[in-house]
């Protein structure tokens, strides 16, 4: 399944939003690399595996089901989260670009590409809707996590 889809980051239409600079969310951006618990509604827990040049292993557990992956970046532009497949998940790749197409316009462009559960049906056009759907509720979320945490963190501006 591919799916993809933009959210606002500054929006001049919405003038009670607090402007993000482009640091500020990519450094959220990295705080979900470094540790996706706020970012990821039952993630038990986010362990950091391995680490090089532009990229970090991690093992994640939502309750008994764990997930592989490695997040692999560009600094202030772009990041890959790409899941092993397992029993459990179908693994695939989500990249979240960072897009500025005028000064202080900031969106950020989230990209999926994924497989369906080992042994599973083939895509339901139903099931695969419930899940774009999730995700862009997910995707929403992200970016009110880095707004709180530029809140009360001071992510750096």
């Amino acid at each position: 399944m591919h799916y993809e889809h933009l959210v606002a980051i500054n929006d001049p239409a919405l003038p009670y939003l607090v402007p993000l600079s482009r640091a500020q969310v990519w450094a959220g951006l990295m705080q979900r690399v470094e540790d996706a618990r706020p970012f990821l509604p039952g993630l038990d827990a986010c362990d950091i595996l391995a680490r090089g040049e532009g990229w970090v292993e991690r093992r994640l557990r939502f309750g008994n089901a764990l997930v592989e992956d490695r997040a692999s970046y560009a600094a202030e532009d772009w990041v890959c989260f790409t899941t092993r497949a397992n029993r459990q998940h179908g693994g695939g790749s989500l990249t979240i670009v960072i897009e500025e197409p005028a000064p202080g316009r900031l969106f950020l462009r989230f990209r999926y590409e994924l497989q369906h559960a080992l042994g599973a049906e083939q895509e339901n056009a139903a099931y695969d809707d419930l899940l774009r759907q999730a995700y862009e509720a997910a995707d929403i979320e992200t970016v009110q996590v880095i707004r709180l945490l530029a809140a009360e963190t001071g992510l750096p501006a």
